[in-house]
């Protein structure tokens, strides 16, 4: 006599809690913070480049997702005529050490998002955000390059190329020793780029006026709401239209 009862007891005891609906895309909550979301290359707090270029996340890439390329520093055209080793800070690096990711592709057409790339990176440079919009209109857009998936620079940073911190190695940058950009890089980057962008707020960092920089991270897209169109014609409208009726 209770077996019906019984199998309404899920739906009876859900029917007087609150509901927990989404109004996606107007108003977008965040998954949580394991949520495995699109890839992220990550930078060093002076703003050098984690990524080393060894092409270790696309072997690891069980759908052939990844595509890399690495390249050499000593073959940057600002090292021309330079004898520059992978553990001092002379000349230009767009990374730490001897070489850096010159193309980095990922095809969010095959990606499966295991998260098996993020395990292979040794300098933990390859990471995942929580940004799940990667909906896109053509196949093309969806081979996602370098520009698109490496992180922003923060407030303090200076664009790479630059030389490497004085007097650390590699191996100072990959145990998190280097915590922002120094005098010597500045004045570097200000010989040879004097309209760079970022050379006043790292000027700013090096002589205390402003706190040392901290590694940002992209995030989930603003909410923009409903265009300018469904403001315009109003619900009644928008609805009639979606619906296929016309005046």
């Amino acid at each position: 006599m209770f077996a019906p009862v019984a199998g309404f007891g899920v739906t009876l005891s859900s029917m007087f809690k609150p509901t927990v609906t989404e109004q996606y895309p107007r108003e977008k909550v965040a998954p949580q913070r394991r949520f495995h979301g699109r890839h992220q290359l990550n930078r060093y707090a002076d703003g050098l480049e984690k990524c080393i270029g060894c092409e270790l996340c696309a072997w690891a890439c069980p759908a052939d997702a990844i595509y890399v390329e690495g390249a050499s520093n000593a073959a940057l055209p600002q090292n021309a005529g330079l004898d520059v080793n992978a553990d001092d800070s002379h000349g230009a690096h767009m990374s730490p050490g001897e070489r850096y990711g010159a193309v980095y592709q990922i095809n969010y057409l095959r990606c499966i998002f295991c998260g098996l790339c993020i395990e292979a990176c040794p300098t933990r440079a390859l990471t995942m955000t929580n940004d799940f919009e990667l909906a896109g209109k053509t196949r093309a857009g969806m081979i996602f390059e370098k520009q698109d998936l490496l992180a922003p620079l923060s407030e303090g940073m200076l664009a790479a190329p630059h030389p490497m911190v004085e007097g650390t190695t590699d191996t100072n940058y990959y145990s998190g020793d280097v915590l922002g950009p120094t005098a010597a890089q500045v004045d570097w980057v200000r010989e040879q780029r004097p309209d760079d962008p970022t050379l006043d707020a790292a000027e700013a960092v090096v002589s205390g006026k402003a706190p040392a920089p901290t590694p940002r991270q992209h995030e989930l897209r603003p909410d923009e709401g409903p265009g300018a169109a469904e403001k315009s014609a109003g619900a009644a409208a928008v609805g009639s239209v979606r619906n296929g009726v016309t005046a």
